[in-house]
């Protein structure tokens, strides 16, 4: 079998579910990961430019995953990071507030204005307290939970805490329809779930199917390849560059908690005891 695309690639996720002739495949993820009734079920979805106007250099820097309109004119942005920035709060809101207001053209009413959703899918722990892997963030008021508007909505949906579930059998992709297409993202790297995922697209999901079958001609096509391996060296780059920044950063930390400990007079032993500094390093900060 040819290998396929990891989907937790941002060009890779884009290819199967932000492409024209892939809309059912994605209204199919929309709806399980919106929850809608079946009275309220996504027919049909239409993509949106990915880009922002350019009005400053933020936006210059800003091209959306997926961009799509729902048919009650809803619009939707889905983003997947491999990659904790450790500003996805700020970055979703950006993007939610950026999408919101592009809604409005000269002579419209504010009343014009349609729901908008922010879907972040994110291969790392982001939300540390809460246990589920799918959230959902309205506007409430804070004492009374009351709901302002559905104007607003973001999810976070955390791949690493789906994996937990699924090894733990405590989620099964038979049943639960976003858990199927969360899983799909990780069956690159997992050959039990593809095999369930197959069995599932054979036996009761057409859509599925049809992902799948794109997800592997996609793989196979030399063009598509050559980019995706540019994008995920960038992406590999960029994780590179954030451990070196992290690690650097607790350096700094740890040596600023040294030099306060110097002065108040604490003993150099006692200073690398609880710091990890070698005498040697604590004397060098001392005549600093």
């Amino acid at each position: 079998m040819t290998k396929r695309l990891d989907l937790r690639v941002d060009f890779a996720f884009k290819s199967l579910f932000g492409t024209h002739g892939n809309e059912s495949i994605l209204a199919a993820f929309l709806n399980a990961a919106l929850r809608f009734p079946d009275e309220k079920k996504i027919q049909t979805v239409q993509l949106l430019d990915p880009h922002f106007n350019k009005e400053n250099q933020e936006d210059k820097r800003s091209i959306l995953d997926v961009h799509a309109q729902l048919e009650d004119r809803s619009r939707v942005n889905i983003e997947i990071q491999l990659n904790n920035k450790h500003d996805m709060e700020k970055r979703t809101l950006y993007y939610w507030s950026k999408m919101y207001s592009s809604q409005m053209k000269e002579g419209m009413d504010y009343g014009e204005l349609c729901k908008t959703i922010t879907i972040n899918i994110v291969n790392f722990r982001y939300l540390s307290h809460m246990h589920e892997y799918h959230s959902t963030f309205q506007l409430y008021e804070r004492e009374q939970k009351l709901l302002l508007t559905d104007m607003l909505e973001i999810h976070f949906m955390e791949l690493p805490k789906l994996l937990i579930k699924w090894r733990n059998r405590e989620v099964d992709p038979r049943e639960d329809q976003l858990v199927r297409w969360l899983l799909l993202l990780e069956a690159s790297e997992d050959e039990e779930i593809t095999q369930v995922l197959e069995e599932i697209a054979m036996q009761e999901d057409q859509v599925l199917k049809k992902a799948m079958d794109e997800w592997e001609r996609v793989s196979q096509d030399p063009e598509v390849l050559l980019a995706y391996e540019a994008r995920r060296k960038a992406l590999l780059d960029e994780k590179s560059a954030l451990k070196r920044a992290e690690k650097k950063g607790k350096e700094e930390a740890i040596k600023a908690m040294a030099i306060g400990m110097i002065q108040e007079g604490i003993a150099n032993n006692v200073i690398s005891k609880l710091t990890g500094l070698s005498i040697e390093e604590i004397e060098i900060l001392r005549h600093q």
